[in-house]
């Protein structure tokens, strides 16, 4: 015997729509932290009524289920720790996933210039040693295109591109174009 599927492929059980949003809401949760904007459109999708949404998400965010400044505060160090990214692209990340502005400048708060030039740094050495092969200029070129695609400004990009190269001849971003 068969469960029948229906036909929208829904799978949760009928009931009333706080019962549901909440159990679509905990699996959510279950899998990763969620911004509020995150699960509303996930309830919006699921047909969940607006007024039953609401309440659910206003009741899980009561009892701490759901912090978008805590998520902002951990996201942010994290994405800008691991992979390197720029205070202006961590805050794009943000943004898209439903944060609001004050929690994203609260976030932002924690990273500052000498931290954006420590993990500029980082991310230049470690590229560095698969672009050994090349002249200065492509180098150059590679790496200020990376720091450019993590978000940081042309300015530090091209002060740490020269330092790490050790290359002060390497002149503005004209010269690394060629």
């Amino acid at each position: 015997m068969t469960a029948e599927v229906p036909p929208d492929g829904e799978l949760d059980p009928p009931g009333d729509p706080e019962s549901v949003a909440r159990a679509i809401c905990l699996r959510q949760l279950d899998q990763r932290a969620r911004t509020r904007s995150e699960l509303a459109a996930t309830l919006r999708r699921r047909g969940v009524p607006d007024d039953a949404a609401t309440s659910v998400l206003d009741r899980f965010t009561d009892v701490g289920l759901i912090d978008d400044g805590a998520l902002a505060d951990g996201y942010a160090m994290a994405v800008h720790r691991e992979r390197g990214l720029a205070g202006r692209a961590v805050a794009m990340k943000l943004r898209r996933r439903g944060i609001d502005e004050a929690a994203v400048q609260a976030a932002l708060g924690q990273i500052d210039a000498e931290s954006e030039a420590r993990a500029a740094r980082l991310l230049v050495a470690r590229r560095r040693k698969s672009l050994q092969g090349l002249e200065p200029q492509a180098q150059a070129r590679r790496l200020v295109g990376l720091l450019a695609r993590r978000g940081y400004p042309p300015g530090l990009a091209l002060e740490i591109v020269r330092e790490s190269l050790d290359c002060p001849d390497i002149g503005d971003t004209a010269d690394i174009a060629d």
